[in-house]
């Protein structure tokens, strides 16, 4: 390999979010390393799935949503991936990209997103405000062994993983699960955040651990507005499918264009709606400072009763009832009379639930027609634009305007078993240029395959991207730190010929002899030492400082001199 090629292939191990967004092969290649894992094919055994194949699309989805939900948490912290800085990885990318446009475009390298979408500077709200402020975090993106891991950890009860990592989940689990075809599945990434858009029903939206469906996408409810707030605020940088991908920072791209123009259009129309009563209501629940422009009004016992409309939406706690839709009259009865007026509040405009102005009509319609009933509403610029975008959000998607290269997209079907797949992948991932498919070569590596893959972006990426294990032995000579890994469970969060990384096995406190022998060699090598390993039937022996160190392995690999 050159030196390019090492540094990309080596990336597929380390999977950093830097990483992913210099190298957008490996968002997709990480969807197929799951799909290549046994892990989430065990899902099809869970008693939660039984009947699922019965099951509808979107009732599919919901079940994939719950279990997620049920067996994974979200997790962003230094501690986990360790730190790095910001000169190291500019050295790193800078043969790949313009580093002025990626100061611009990532979160790490200076970019601190639409001042609405947070409300404190980027390195206070990661915590990175306690380091210097060239020091940026190793935030990865785990495998599903890995996410399966965090169990092993202190204070996880379940497995975890960052937003990219339950993105790429997701994509793989409602492939094989719910049995959505490949090329329902868009993957989106934005430099804060990573989500999915699923091409069933009108659209479906994959946020973490949690999905948002059309009809939720405008109900006004804090969590929706946590979900909202990427496509609301956020350039998307790219965008990865079985087909390929597009990114906004490269003039070239791989995604089929009549694939991407779909998702375009699809993606649109779920981020505009038509208004009623119920829709406008669910937007002033959640941009609550309008509330004060309004009052609304109730028929009781042959009168009108009036209530600020703050007031009448901090009914809505505790309490089943919503303004917002049929549930509205018996939430009215919940009210305290002290709260209504029998007259209309002065220098507020009333909304009267079955009021004409509330057929359900176009957005700009109903704009206008809010506009004619409310003319005092007519120039308040900042109601009627978070109106307009409420109901209508254009997403800042990568240009289509690109040097579109074909290459061989990924094909295979829910109805294929993993070993097929893997066949099917093995099949495209070497070949002339028109027929292999760097994804799905880089989707070996992700998965750590190492008896199909080259060593040398493995060692690269193992003695120079996992700092934790460095550091938590900071302070041990080597005997006891062998002396510390051998105290640890003799088995890998990898089955077969896997291999977990140095930080893996310190994060989940367990690893095959072979796992731990490349850790102590890191660790080894970070104190200048020479370092060399032999390997004997069932074992393998590190040798660094005079002394040698023996560790039992299952894996049936020949580790090559990593010196060379």
């Amino acid at each position: 390999m050159d030196n390019k090629t090492l540094e990309k292939y080596s990336s597929a191990f380390t999977l950093s979010d830097m990483e992913i967004f210099i190298f957008p092969d490996l968002l997709y290649a990480l969807v197929l390393a799951n799909i290549l894992s046994p892990e989430i094919w065990k899902w099809r055994d869970d008693p939660w799935f039984a009947g699922i194949r019965k099951m509808g699309p979107l009732k599919k989805i919901h079940r994939v949503k719950q279990y997620v939900m049920d067996h994974y948490n979200f997790n962003l912290d230094l501690e986990t991936w360790g730190l790095t800085d910001k000169q190291t990885e500019i050295n790193r990318f800078r043969e790949f990209v313009d580093i002025d446009m990626l100061s611009k475009s990532n979160a790490l390298f200076g970019y601190e997103g639409d001042k609405y979408y947070f409300d404190m500077d980027i390195r206070r709200h990661f915590g990175l405000d306690k380091f210097d402020s060239d020091i940026i975090p190793y935030w990865k993106t785990e495998t599903v062994e890995a996410m399966n891991a965090f169990r092993f950890k202190s204070n996880h009860e379940a497995g975890a993983g960052e937003c990219v990592s339950l993105a790429c989940l997701y994509a793989a689990a409602l492939f094989i699960v719910a049995e959505v075809p490949l090329d329902r599945i868009f993957l989106m990434g934005t430099p804060l955040h990573s989500q999915n858009f699923i091409l069933v029903d009108e659209g479906v939206l994959t946020n973490n651990r949690r999905i948002v469906t059309k009809s939720m996408w405008y109900n006004g409810t804090e969590l929706t507005a946590l979900a909202r707030r990427a496509l609301e605020h956020e350039q998307v940088t790219y965008v990865a499918h079985n087909t390929g991908w597009i990114h906004s920072m490269y003039p070239e791209a791989t995604i089929n264009p009549q694939e991407y123009h779909l998702f375009r259009e699809k993606l649109s129309k779920f981020l505009e709606t038509t208004v009623n009563f119920e829709i406008f209501m669910n937007f002033l629940r959640d941009y609550s400072r309008f509330q004060k422009l309004f009052q609304i009004c109730f028929s009781c016992q042959g009168s009108n009763r009036y209530i600020r409309l703050e007031k009448a939406y901090g009914y809505e706690h505790g309490s089943k009832n919503r303004l917002s839709d049929k549930t509205n009259r018996k939430l009215f009865c919940e009210m305290d009379e002290e709260d209504l007026y029998t007259i209309p509040i002065k220098g507020r405009a009333t909304i009267l639930p079955d009021d004409d102005l509330f057929q359900t009509r176009a957005y700009t319609d109903f704009i206008q027609a809010i506009k004619d009933r409310f003319p005092e509403m007519a120039g308040n610029e900042e109601f009627l634009g978070d109106l307009r975008k409420f109901m209508h959000t254009v997403p800042r998607l990568p240009s289509p305007k690109k040097e579109f290269i074909p290459t061989p997209p990924v094909l295979f079907t829910p109805d294929q078993g993993r070993e097929e797949i893997m066949a099917s992948l093995a099949a495209i991932r070497h070949g002339d240029s028109r027929h292999a498919s760097l994804i799905a070569d880089m989707a070996f590596y992700a998965g750590r395959f190492m008896d199909s893959c080259d060593w040398k972006p493995f060692f690269k990426a193992a003695f120079e991207r996992n700092p934790v294990s460095i550091e938590l032995f900071r302070d041990m000579d080597l005997t006891a730190v062998a002396s510390r890994l051998r105290e640890w469970p003799n088995e890998s969060i990898y089955d077969g010929n896997r291999l977990a990384l140095p930080d893996e096995v310190v994060n989940f406190q367990r690893g095959d002899g072979i796992e731990m022998a490349i850790t102590l060699a890191n660790i080894a090598r970070s104190r200048h030492m020479a370092v060399t390993v032999e390997q004997r039937p069932g074992h393998i022996l590190v040798r660094a400082a005079g002394q040698k160190f023996e560790f039992p392995t299952t894996k049936i690999l020949t580790v090559p001199d990593f010196n060379k």
